[in-house]
């Protein structure tokens, strides 16, 4: 199965085979790929039929039961599902060719997309879901509307440490206090932890942005000698706990449940916690951008989103939904109401900026 939170890298790298005229395949993982080519007619007037693109594997497979299935039922129009990543997704839209008529997919390619011209302006008064329901105005964009929230956390072995429990990530930086290996993400997994440290170095959870890169680095520094493993895929963390190759680490929220529902010793530390959402867009030139609007509208319901956070550990963006779930699935979602408290989200926008440069610093300090 393909983790949702790994596709952004993807795209990144597709973008880089596009500039070299590389050939590309698209990616159906766990899901059903289709296209419009297979007789999905979505271009038609009247269609009873839209293609969507998302990232596949149990990802997918949630949004089929919870939002596509009950979708079509509701409504009568067919969901198909396309898969594509990287360099053919976006050589279709910039084509105005796009095998697709909405994209659910990652906020700040969201935002490179808009800034070349490639997604539809979103009309709010067609998304009754969003009225007065409470979602945060960073999820409202012009160009694109949040779907899910997912976090990056830290986890630790709760036989390690000698019985204490790290409550911070001041605590994951304290090698003296708490010894033992470290994991952080890698740069080539999503953006860098920047934040991690800064608040390792007491700067609050209102006072990240914009972020002190100097002063992060400086802080990614005292713990350097402690990291074991830089971990790329979603999955690592989890093997590395496991292994008891490190005692603590950053892991996105969720991977780890599988294996602490089988009684590893693991637990997730969610002080610090930095949210990221997955999002809606209406590419330029989707043929059927009435139903595109219908299925947004729909999955924001707080039934439907509730649904989905029920099957797959992302958090609704609709507060209203967690009177809808259960206390177990609410509990661990980054997006309760205990867990908005102790966290932050992401500032797409700066890190979208800037994101060029921190990565080739943090390559350049991860090497040296």
């Amino acid at each position: 199965m393909k983790d949702v939170r790994i596709d952004r890298r993807l795209f990144l790298r597709g973008i880089g085979a596009v500039a070299a005229g590389a050939a590309v395949t698209s990616l159906t993982a766990c899901g059903t790929g289709t296209s419009r080519s297979a007789g999905t007619n979505s271009g038609a007037t009247g269609s009873k039929t839209i293609v969507v693109r998302n990232s596949g594997g149990a990802y997918g497979e949630a949004n089929q039961k919870a939002i596509y299935e009950p979708f079509s039922k509701e409504t009568g129009i067919e969901v198909k599902v396309v898969n594509v990543v990287g360099a053919q997704m976006l050589a279709q839209m910039q084509q105005g060719r796009p095998q697709f008529d909405v994209i659910d997919g990652s906020m700040p390619d969201f935002v490179k997309f808009a800034a070349q011209g490639l997604t539809e302006q979103l009309d709010y008064d067609r998304l009754k879901s969003t009225k007065d329901a409470g979602i945060a105005p960073n999820l409202l964009a012009p160009n694109m509307v949040g779907k899910n929230y997912w976090a990056s956390v830290m986890a630790y072995r709760t036989d390690a440490f000698g019985g204490k429990k790290p409550s911070s990530w001041a605590d994951f930086w304290d090698v003296k206090a708490l010894p033992g290996n470290r994991a952080l993400q890698h740069a080539d997994a999503d953006m860098p932890e920047l934040e991690f440290a800064l608040l390792a170095d007491g700067v609050p959870l209102d006072k990240l942005y914009p972020p002190d890169v100097d002063r992060a680095f400086r802080v990614m520094d005292q713990v350097k000698g402690s990291i074991k493993k830089y971990w790329d895929t979603g999955a690592l963390p989890g093997v590395l706990l496991g292994r008891k190759e490190v005692d603590a680490t950053s892991v996105w929220h969720g991977r780890l449940d599988e294996l602490i529902r089988q009684g590893q010793p693991l637990a997730y530390q969610w002080n610090g916690t930095r949210r990221q959402s997955n999002a809606w867009a209406i590419p330029k030139g989707s043929g059927n951008p009435d139903a595109a609007y219908q299925l947004i509208d729909f999955s924001l319901r707080p039934e439907v989103q509730a649904a989905f956070a029920e099957i797959y550990p992302m958090g609704p963006v609709v507060p209203a939904a967690y009177r809808k779930l259960s206390e177990s699935a609410a509990a661990n979602l980054a997006s309760s109401p205990e867990h908005l408290k102790t966290g932050f989200d992401m500032d797409v926008q700066w890190w979208v900026q800037n994101e060029t440069a921190v990565l080739k610093r943090w390559q350049e300090w991860a090497r040296a």
